[in-house]
């Protein structure tokens, strides 16, 4: 255990955004996966519904500094072109 009281409010903050950001993280990918179902289902309108959802938690993770802002938009972009692709073939 640290002896300085800054080192033990440091570790005490990094422990705390660490659950924050695996939290994040894990509703991120959890939201990506079911959009990935859906397109490999061919469900558009379920896909459409579900990019939201999946673009909403992606923009909120890239805010929270889970994700760099350009990281976050390639994902929004890549999941955006694959939904785009289902729909017009519909």
């Amino acid at each position: 255990m640290n002896k300085h009281l800054s080192a033990q409010k440091r570790h005490r903050q990094s422990v705390k955004r660490q659950a924050r950001n695996t939290a994040i993280r894990s509703r991120v990918r959890t939201s990506v996966r079911k959009l990935r179902e859906s397109i490999a289902a061919g469900n558009g309108a379920e896909a459409t519904e579900r990019l939201l959802n999946a673009t909403r938690a992606i923009s909120k993770a890239a805010t929270k500094g889970v994700f760099h802002r350009n990281t976050a938009s390639r994902k929004i972009s890549r999941l955006t072109v694959a939904v785009r692709k289902l729909t017009a073939g519909a």
